[in-house]
């Protein structure tokens, strides 16, 4: 499908758009390709905070000059794009679940400006979902917290419960 000068300039725009605003982006090639695959994997790209485009290669590679980073030679054969706007390792999660088919194979990507080859997209996949990297993160710095209010108020308790045990223990003075 031929483009015209302007249309061309648009979708750039666009490729370059989506580079600036994504925090990463995955390359995949594809082979035998369906509507019904691509609406699935786009549908699962958009759940995570992302999206999925099949893009014209020497477009993209326009854009990625005009945004300083390098195209990876990630864009000679037939190329889908997934931009993880929100929160990448699910993203890649996603390339990664399509990859397991025979449609589609991870070519690389790229993160804040560097490329990614095709197993450290995998092992991008392979982290915890924002969230849950978030509640561990969490729970590392709070625990010496924690230790540090048991170990201060240690002392105070085995106080009080010998008090206690003493007033228990000891008879109650008779009235006289």
């Amino acid at each position: 499908m031929a483009f015209t000068k302007q249309e061309k300039k648009e979708i750039i725009a666009s490729y370059e758009k989506w580079l600036k605003d994504a925090s990463a982006v995955y390359v995949m090639t594809y082979q035998k390709m369906r509507m019904k695959d691509i609406d699935a994997l786009r549908a699962d790209a958009r759940e995570v905070g992302g999206e999925l485009h099949v893009v014209k290669n020497t477009l993209m590679k326009i854009a990625l000059e005009n945004c300083g980073m390098s195209d990876g030679g990630y864009f000679s054969d037939s190329s889908i794009v997934a931009f993880a706007f929100e929160d990448a390792p699910s993203v890649a999660k996603v390339v990664d679940k399509a990859s397991s088919s025979d449609l589609f194979a991870v070519k690389g990507g790229f993160m804040d400006g560097k490329v990614l080859d095709a197993q450290s997209v995998i092992a991008l996949s392979k982290l915890p979902p924002l969230p849950q990297m978030r509640a561990q993160l969490l729970a590392l710095i709070q625990t010496p917290a924690t230790q540090l209010v048991r170990t201060i108020s240690e002392p105070a308790r085995q106080v009080a419960a010998v008090v206690k045990a003493y007033s228990e223990k000891s008879p109650a003075p008779a009235a006289g």
